[in-house]
């Protein structure tokens, strides 16, 4: 027999409704809140009854467990952000907002937060095999490192970030390499190469607006293949001797030019001052030379023995014997030992000033002239 059939048995029930009487209509909705209030009060130990005060206890306990549990879930909302982070806020899934280094608070259970470190350098090593534009084979081997300048970017317009750079690297280096020759890329091309790849890598990316940005690329290694490499390793070491040689040629004009030139300027300087020397001697002959032909021209015969007296002067200056010519006469080689010098075994010679000289010769001249008026007497 069903429990709400007639004549059965009300204690059955389960709203709480053995005491209507007879009353066989839907249990009151209040008579259904209290019972699962008692219920629930029972499960925190509270004792069950039908006054109001218990209803009132029973209301308090559900509400002090209800603040208890929404406390709770706040306290399980508050997240920080560090300094090289940044925290990407989601709601339902949906962006929000993004927050910076601090201690923040998102609703629980509907928002989320994605923390993306934007500061750390992360590196991407690749190794490829690549045909040059001479048509050989190089194999390059190197790294990349990546910074994320936007962090919502990187979380949600691309589904594989790192996957996608990757392919970016790769069609980077085949365009790169691929547009130079292998003698450039092996020798001294590597780090043009490197800026190459780079620039491209970073236009791939802001086009697929990946939030990334690209730091540097380094080139570790780039060889011909295997068969041909020791013959690639030979020419490099004979260019490398050629620059060697280059610049020890160059390091030795360097040095031997510098003197060259100084003793070019020093030749140089000194023929100018001997030419001026020269040119002033002879202009100041030329200047004498003038004034003496006035002075001859004024005075023939005295500027002719004064002449005579200083040519004689300088001679006989140097000399330590005096020529002396005579009138009529042969010539009479004259040695003035007692005047012109006077030796000793332990003196030098002694010379005499030009006005001792001057006078011995106007002596030498009277000698002479009286000699001569004496001959001239005796004939007669």
């Amino acid at each position: 027999m069903a429990w709400n059939e007639p004549g059965g048995n009300d204690k059955k029930d389960p709203w709480g409704g053995g005491n209507r009487g007879n009353d066989q209509g839907p249990p009151d909705l209040d008579e259904i809140l209290s019972n699962l209030q008692k219920k629930f009060n029972g499960l925190f130990g509270g004792k069950g009854g039908g006054s109001k005060s218990s209803n009132s206890g029973s209301g308090l306990g559900i509400g002090l467990v209800a603040a208890l549990i929404i406390l709770l879930l706040a306290a399980t909302g508050f997240y920080k952000v560090e300094e090289a982070e940044r925290g990407v806020v989601l709601r339902f899934g949906k962006h929000v907002e993004t927050t910076e280094k601090g201690l923040h608070w998102r609703v629980p259970l509907i928002e989320m937060v994605e923390k993306v470190n934007v500061a750390e350098r992360r590196q991407v090593p690749y190794k490829a095999t690549v045909l040059t534009q001479d048509e050989n084979i190089i194999d390059l081997q190197g790294s990349l490192q990546y910074k994320i300048n936007n962090a919502e970017k990187y979380l949600f317009n691309v589904r594989n970030p790192e996957t996608s750079l990757n392919h970016a690297i790769e069609s980077a280096i085949r365009l790169s390499v691929g547009q130079s020759k292998m003698d450039f890329i092996i020798t001294e091309g590597r780090n043009e190469i490197a800026f190459r790849i780079q620039n491209t890598v970073q236009e791939i990316v802001d086009q697929y607006q990946t939030g990334i940005s690209i730091v540097e690329v380094n080139i570790q290694e780039v060889s011909p293949p295997g068969p041909v490499k020791q013959a690639f390793q030979d020419v490099i070491q004979a260019r490398e001797d050629k620059q060697r040689s280059i610049n020890e040629a160059e390091a030795y004009r360097n040095e031997v030019l510098p003197k060259a030139r100084g003793a070019a300027a020093r030749i140089l300087e000194e023929a100018d001052a001997y030419e001026k020397e020269v040119v002033a001697k002879a202009e100041g002959e030329a200047e004498r030379f003038t004034k003496l032909l006035k002075e001859y021209n004024k005075a023939p015969q005295v500027t002719r023995d004064r002449l005579y007296l200083d040519m004689m002067e300088s001679v006989l200056n140097k000399s330590s014997k005096v020529m002396v010519d005579v009138k009529g006469g042969n010539n009479l080689l004259y040695l003035p030992l007692d005047k012109l010098m006077s030796r000793t075994d332990d003196a030098p010679a002694t010379v005499l000033n030009q006005s001792q000289q001057r006078d011995l010769i106007r002596e030498i001249q009277r000698n002479q002239q009286t000699q001569a008026d004496s001959r001239s007497r005796g004939v007669r």
